[in-house]
Formats: C-alpha cells, structure tokens, sequence
C-alpha cells in the first residue's frame, strides 16, 4: 500500500513536470495555477498543498533540475580518465540533458531564472558553479597540454554559450543525433584528424530556428 507520504511525494514531483512543460512551451508569467491543477488533474487549491505559490514551483523546477544536472556531470567525468575524455563527457552530458529527457528544466532555466526571488538566484547561482567548476577544471587541465587557448574562463563562458543555445536551434528530426553533435562539438574545441568531419548538410539540417 502507498504511504501518504510517498503519494504527496508522487503528486510533488508530478507537478514539478508538468510546470516544467508548461513554463516552457506556454511562458512562466502566462501559465496559471489552474493550468498546472488541470495537468495533473487535480482541483486549483489542491496545488497549494504542495506548493505555497507559482514562485515555488519554478524554484523547485530550476532547482532539482540544477541538481539532477550536477549530478550527471560528476557522475560522468568521475568515469573519464584524460582530459579530452572528460571533455567528451562533459559535452554529451550537457547535450543529452539540454535537448533530452532535461530540455523543459533547461529552456525554463535559461528564459525564468530571472523571475525567482533573490534568495532562490543565490541557490541556482550555487548549483551553477559548481557545475561550471567541473569544466573549468578540464579547461585548465587542456590548456596545460597546450590543447585550447589559455585563457580558460573566457573559454568556458564561450562553450557554455554554445551549448546552452542549442536549445532554439537543433532539431531533433535533422540528420545529427544529440550524441553526434556532441561529437561534432568536440572536433571543434579538440581538433581529432582520425575523426571524420561533420558535412555542412548535416549541419544545415538541424541549425533552424525550432521550438
């Protein structure tokens, strides 16, 4: 039998999914409290339950997202070994999260995070160096190598720009996979002449301004 903890917990994290939709494809400011009861098939003043405002469900949003996304990111450099390897990492994971099973979370965090409180910014500030701390680190330790440019925080900031982005212009019907353009992204930052270069085609199939 199900606990009425583990159902409220259950009904929590429904929530925060479908918000996470929702914030995304309808905007933050435009989606109301009624539309999230309706999506989760509850009545308006069942969200309250759970929440004590709209404000707190974006922070729970961007906030467990930020730590699924830390998360995957320790998870998979601690596997690596080199640095290139660690990069390669990094870039796949970033990817599979930003336009994968993570794109509502990522696109709400990238377009939202303004509207949080000054005291949730500080928490997704907290999350989000500790996430950029991991590429930095490999940057540092590439640019030792002589591999990229020295100065590694205006890299990162760069790369990190890139790959944000890609959530208004990758498709995921054009002719690169999620793991294909973390490839390609690699050959980019750590030119490999074993591997053979993305053609401009696949390129041009996927760069298209999308949802």
């Amino acid at each position: 039998m199900t606990s009425s903890k583990g159902s409220r917990g259950n009904k929590r994290r429904a929530i925060i999914k479908a918000a996470a939709r929702l914030f995304r494809h309808k905007g933050y400011e435009r989606t109301t409290v009624r539309d999230l009861a309706k999506a989760v098939r509850i009545q308006s003043g069942s969200i309250f339950f759970h929440f004590d405002s709209k404000e707190q469900i974006l922070e729970a949003v961007i906030e467990e997202g930020m730590r699924r996304a830390v998360a995957a990111l320790d998870a998979a450099v601690a596997q690596a070994h080199s640095p290139r390897e660690k990069m390669s990492a990094i870039l796949h994971t970033h990817l599979r999260q930003t336009l994968g099973d993570e794109r509502d979370t990522f696109v709400v965090l990238m377009l939202d995070w303004r509207a949080l409180p000054p005291r949730s910014r500080l928490r997704t500030v907290k999350f989000r160096d500790e996430y950029e701390r991991h590429i930095g680190q490999v940057l540092e330790d590439l640019a030792r190598d002589g591999v990229v440019h020295q100065n590694t925080p205006l890299l990162r900031l760069f790369l990190l720009g890139a790959l944000n982005w890609t959530i208004l212009w990758y498709r995921q019907d054009g002719r690169l996979t999620i793991d294909e353009l973390a490839d390609a992204f690699l050959d980019l930052l750590l030119p490999n002449a074993g591997r053979k270069p993305v053609p401009e085609s696949a390129v041009d199939s996927m760069a298209r301004f999308g949802r």
